[in-house]
């Protein structure tokens, strides 16, 4: 296993990456203003579980070939931006009905497993990430130690520390929903907002090109 400083230097990159926004905080942030602080955190949830699972595919080798196939990082990206759409349309199709629920005091009623299962195929089809654990895991794995039993512990340090960060930007952002709540129309352009959000970060993915 890597050493106590290894992994605490670890822990620090990982703190200073998952600040950087990126899809999962983006996508976090919109969810909670057009959905609410609970489905919010259940798709923080499942982004980590996502999270994990590449990691775990790094683990057994596919991290490479995502790196050097062109095809497979394009269809990879192609369907995690086709699903980001899809939630952002249904966000803006469900604005009025969100401002109407509010005004009746309905709470957020999305299906637990919907929530953990959106946040999870954003977080395992996101193949910049994958190609970034692939660069970075590496570099913090002793050659001479059983490297998928090592790789599979960053990644455990990774996830808790991403569900501890993104959570509190899902709190963050469900607490300024709570604001715009107290106006059914301010509620209305929110959950527009959050859904424009998703649509727009779903669009640059796949206008954005594979990194070098």
């Amino acid at each position: 296993m890597p050493s106590p400083s290894v992994l605490l230097a670890f822990a620090l990159a990982s703190v200073v990456i998952i600040a950087i926004p990126g899809p999962s905080v983006l996508f976090t942030i919109g969810r909670a203003l057009s959905a609410g602080r609970r489905t919010a955190l259940l798709t923080v949830v499942g982004n980590a579980f996502g999270i994990l699972t590449q990691i775990c595919a790094l683990a057994v080798g596919l991290g490479p070939v995502i790196a050097a196939s062109t095809t497979a990082y394009t269809l990879l990206k192609l369907v995690g931006a086709g699903y980001l759409v899809w939630l952002g349309i249904q966000a803006i199709r469900g604005r009025r009905a969100l401002s109407e629920a509010f005004a009746a005091g309905v709470p957020d009623r999305t299906p637990t497993l919907h929530a953990v299962r959106a946040g999870y195929v954003v977080g395992v089809t996101n193949p910049k990430s994958l190609v970034f654990f692939a660069a970075l895991l590496p570099q913090f794995v002793d050659p001479a130690r059983p490297v998928g039993a090592q790789l599979l512990l960053l990644g455990a340090i990774f996830t808790v520390l991403a569900l501890v960060m993104d959570g509190s930007v899902a709190l963050a952002a469900s607490r300024a929903r709570d604001w715009f709540a107290s106006s059914p129309r301010r509620m209305e352009r929110v959950g527009g907002v959050g859904g424009l959000m998703m649509v727009g970060l779903g669009t640059g993915l796949v206008v954005t090109g594979r990194p070098d």
